[in-house]
């Protein structure tokens, strides 16, 4: 394992611990739809930016256009030292090996959607600091912080343009 290189078993406690954080349903007098079903697709209408910082998420624009070779290089980390397909799956549908552990599912980048109501924005802003609930609509979904933690901000970039390429019609 080389250094920096977060394992399963790292991946798989620091997400216990996030949901941990998130507090839990018995808090909440309804849960929201979609919390704690295997399958489908948490409501994507749903920010996970808080109100405070939404306009700001919503208008921050990539640095960077996703061309062939950006789309190749987001792929590689996405598929490598950036972890996501832990969660999200080797294809981005949501459905990899740590899904298993989260009551909620990883986000399916392949659904075309969920690019017409999430900006690239507001999915950096998630990249930076999680998504463990900090809007009080959505209770803690597992996913950490990583720029900053384990990725630069323009590797995030690329990894999010390649996440967005998957929803895209081809």
């Amino acid at each position: 394992m080389k250094r920096g290189h977060p394992s399963i078993n790292t991946i798989v406690a620091a997400l216990a611990f996030a949901l941990s954080l998130g507090g839990s349903l018995a808090d909440a007098e309804v849960p929201p739809a979609g919390y704690g079903q295997a399958s489908g697709e948490f409501d994507i209408t749903l920010s996970r930016v808080p109100t405070k910082d939404r306009v700001a998420a919503k208008a921050l624009q990539p640095p960077i256009q996703p061309t062939p070779e950006i789309l190749a290089e987001g792929k590689a980390i996405f598929l490598g030292r950036g972890t996501c397909f832990q969660c999200h799956g080797p294809e981005g549908k949501g459905d990899g090996g740590a899904a298993k552990i989260l009551p909620i599912q990883p986000r399916n980048f392949t659904n075309p959607k969920f690019n017409k109501v999430r900006t690239p924005g507001e999915m950096m802003w998630v990249l930076k600091n999680g998504s463990l609930g900090q809007t009080g609509q959505i209770p803690g979904t597992g996913m950490l912080p990583i720029v900053g933690q384990f990725l630069s901000e323009e590797e995030g970039w690329k990894v999010l343009l390649y996440e967005r390429s998957l929803g895209e019609h081809k």
